[in-house]
């Protein structure tokens, strides 16, 4: 099962120069909470951002260089590729950047989305959602976060059969 996680803000920018443009403690605890123990598969420059592989999780690095070799990290040349290194029942989550998003929305099965209720100027935009493509099978709204000054609130969706 493909899965794609990502934050983004109300008008679906989701980061600037290769940074996030928030720090939610929150939506930080969410994306551990859901990933952990199952693999995440990310492009080079969202690698990059975050500067380490992510503990508890099979990291799945995404390059067209296939001389780059990352400590921790297995390392694929396509999204079909580093999706075929699991079995078809696991649940496989897609973790950024913008261009590893747009190839996956094809093929994700299902999408928890933090949405960031106010709009940020950033380089990188997650793809337009069909909500019609789509069922809301859970929600949680927050007025703000312990340390963040707006509302969010994560939502999870799951493609239509």
């Amino acid at each position: 099962m493909v899965s794609i996680i990502v934050a983004t803000a109300q008008n679906g920018i989701i980061g600037d120069k290769n940074a996030l443009l928030w720090h939610i403690r929150e939506d930080m605890i969410h994306f551990r909470t859901i990933t952990s123990g199952h693999p995440v598969i990310m492009g080079r420059k969202t690698f990059e951002s975050i500067g380490r592989p992510l503990p508890k999780r099979e990291n799945v690095v995404i390059t067209r260089d296939t001389n780059l070799k990352i400590e921790g990290c297995t390392m694929a040349h396509s999204l079909e590729q580093a999706i075929g290194l699991f079995a078809a029942e696991q649940e496989v989550f897609i973790i950024g950047g913008a261009q590893i998003y747009a190839q996956a929305m094809a093929l994700a099965d299902r999408i928890y989305l933090t949405v960031v209720k106010k709009d940020y100027s950033g380089d990188s935009a997650f793809p337009a959602i069909d909500y019609s493509e789509w069922n809301e099978i859970e929600r949680e709204e927050f007025d703000r976060g312990e340390e963040f000054d707006h509302p969010f609130y994560f939502v999870t969706l799951e493609r239509k059969r």
